[in-house]
């Protein structure tokens, strides 16, 4: 009796055995799926054109858990071998750079064609999602620079780049610390160092138009501080071509003009910023008052009303109001 349970216990070790074995090998298998004699090449370049080293590239099988990786040289170049006949998602990816893939069919019978990768370089907020410690350092620069301490604002934000120097957008909060300090040959030089970065980083104003219009418009604040008006109006003019569907570019500058007593240059770019987006309702409401510094009541009153009927809830309405009011009178 003992040794017939003994037999039937070491049958079933054996069977389980057999199976851990048969399992192995089909996991084995599994994790092998789709290699063979096939080969891709490529290049990695960035948006500029220049080519990008130490690229990772990583080949997934579309339907198994096969990965072949490699990496790009200093010539942007790359080459994996290994790959099984099938659909293949293949991802080029490195630090500083939103990564790019595609998918393609891979033969192992001829030659496949190349693959060419454009990988993006983030010089945005996104490079920093990763580094919280260093977002800190940005904000206190931020909260400095609003309690008036522009010095010391100033050290935390060179302390931001010299962590992050391709984020040259920081140097606008550099350059507007200067122009507070009314050190206007700083800021005349840290904002065209950013537009000297948004043409190096993407040969293009347009291509980072925040940037440049803060830039150009940053310009054009300290021009006018300078009393030199063709200069200022230069730079506007060429942060209007960088965006001209952006009705807050034109009102910015209405308000530089505005609140340096340059009435008619002022009403030109709140009347466009009105243009391009005609349910907005402040430059409506900056038009009420430059109308009224010209003695244009008529116009004055137009835009006012406008304001009103546009932003109802505004907390400036009941002042508006007692304006519109006046100048009922006056008109009588």
């Amino acid at each position: 009796m003992t040794k017939g349970i003994r037999l039937e216990t070491d049958s079933r070790r054996a069977f389980l055995f057999a199976a851990a074995v048969c399992l192995l090998a089909a996991l084995i298998s599994f994790s092998q799926e789709n290699l063979g004699r096939g080969r891709i090449t490529g290049d990695v370049r960035d948006d500029g054109g220049a080519p990008v080293e130490g690229a990772k590239i990583l080949a997934e099988s579309v339907g198994s858990n096969t990965k072949l990786e490699g990496v790009s040289d200093k010539r942007g170049h790359f080459a994996i071998a290994g790959f099984g006949t099938g659909a293949w998602k293949i991802t080029a990816s490195k630090d500083g750079y939103a990564p790019s893939w595609t998918e393609m069919n891979v033969s192992q019978v001829k030659a496949n064609p190349p693959v060419a990768f454009t990988l993006k370089r983030i010089t945005g907020a996104a490079a920093l999602k990763d580094d919280p410690r260093m977002l800190a350092v940005f904000d206190k620069g931020n909260a400095l620079a609003g309690e008036g301490r522009y010095d010391e604002a100033i050290r935390v934000f060179e302390e931001f780049l010299a962590a992050y120097p391709a984020f040259y957008q920081a140097r606008l909060n550099i350059a507007s610390c200067y122009v507070k300090k009314n050190d206007l040959d700083r800021a005349e030089a840290e904002f065209k160092l950013v537009l000297d970065k948004v043409l190096m980083t993407h040969g293009d104003y347009k291509r980072d138009k925040a940037a440049s219009v803060r830039a150009l418009s940053g310009l054009g604040e300290l021009y006018l501080k300078r009393n030199d008006f063709a200069s200022a109006q230069k730079v506007f003019a060429e942060a209007l071509q960088v965006s001209p569907e952006d009705e807050t570019a034109a009102y910015n500058v209405g308000e530089i003009f505005f609140s340096n007593q340059k009435t008619d240059e002022a009403a030109e770019y709140f009347e466009l910023a009105a243009r391009i987006k005609k349910d907005w309702p402040k430059p409506y409401y900056r038009l009420g008052f430059v109308y009224l510094n010209k003695g244009d009541y008529a116009r004055s009153l137009d835009n006012f009303n406008a304001f009103i009927r546009l932003d109802p809830e505004n907390p400036e309405v009941p002042q508006v109001k007692n304006i519109v009011a006046t100048i009922e009178k006056m008109k009588k």
